[in-house]
């Protein structure tokens, strides 16, 4: 009798034992599942990047790299997801240099990845939300163009300049003979001299140069684990708006309109 109640004792305890642990196994999973707590960097985003290398219209083609940094922090629920001096890979998808006679230096620059600080890297497709305010160039944001400044004033300098020069020139030569004569002669070959400098010299090349801040508007959610976010160890970033960042403009150049001298 006593080795029957012994028997049943020893295996409600072990149905009692095995029952306590099936809802432990069966909540590992859902704890696990909230103990890995994530970031979401939303669509629309816009993340402020510097220039670390330059680029421009008059040596640059489709498929060329372009290497940027970002300046600003981003940040989620009080959490620096993106810290500044991550790192950005960019790619010129397109590039036409200004013409001689009309047209602008063009070129479209697309986004490809970030990585952080600490090595984490995201695949994306960004596109060009602004451009440095500093910049001469403009940004058609319908086509997400980048597009050179234009020197209409600047040819029509050229052709007032070289005019003025080429009718003191030939008032000179007329002395003591038609004067009259020779500076109408010499404005004419100032004007013609201007046109031909016009025609063979291309316009202004459209420039991203280093340390240019531009800004990048990301096209879909980035996602992060928080174990992903420690940048404790990482290395400092490259600074590349250390440079000089945009050219001056062509218009305030003291010497860019005097493409052809006589």
């Amino acid at each position: 009798m006593k080795e029957s109640v012994s028997m049943l004792v020893r295996s409600l305890v072990g149905v009692l034992a095995t029952a306590a642990m099936l809802p432990a196994q069966q909540a590992t999973p859902a704890e696990t599942a909230a103990a890995v707590k994530t970031y979401l960097v939303e669509t629309g985003t816009r993340i402020p990047l510097s220039m670390v290398n330059s680029v421009s219209t008059k040596n640059t083609a489709a498929g060329d790299r372009v290497y940027l940094e970002t300046t600003f922090p981003i940040a989620v629920n009080g959490k620096i997801v993106i810290p500044a001096g991550s790192y950005v890979i960019g790619t010129i998808t397109d590039s036409k240099r200004p013409g001689k006679v009309k047209g602008r230096g063009e070129m479209r620059l697309r986004f490809d990845s970030l990585m952080l600080p600490n090595g984490v890297t995201r695949d994306f497709r960004a596109q060009l939300a602004g451009l440095d305010g500093r910049a001469s160039e403009t940004l058609d944001k319908s086509e997400g163009t980048i597009k050179s400044e234009g020197n209409k004033s600047g040819d029509a300098r050229v052709i007032a300049e070289t005019t003025a020069t080429g009718a003191g020139l030939g008032g000179l030569a007329g002395i003591g003979r038609a004067p009259g004569m020779g500076v109408g002669i010499g404005a004419g070959a100032g004007a013609a001299a201007g046109l031909i400098g016009i025609l063979v010299t291309r316009g202004p090349d459209a420039v991203l140069a280093k340390g240019t801040t531009v800004e990048m508007v990301l096209d879909r959610q980035l996602t992060y684990e928080d174990g992903e976010l420690d940048f404790s160890h990482a290395a400092p970033g490259v600074r590349g708006g250390d440079g000089g960042g945009p050219m001056p403009s062509v218009k305030s150049q003291q010497n860019s309109s005097r493409r052809f001298p006589l």
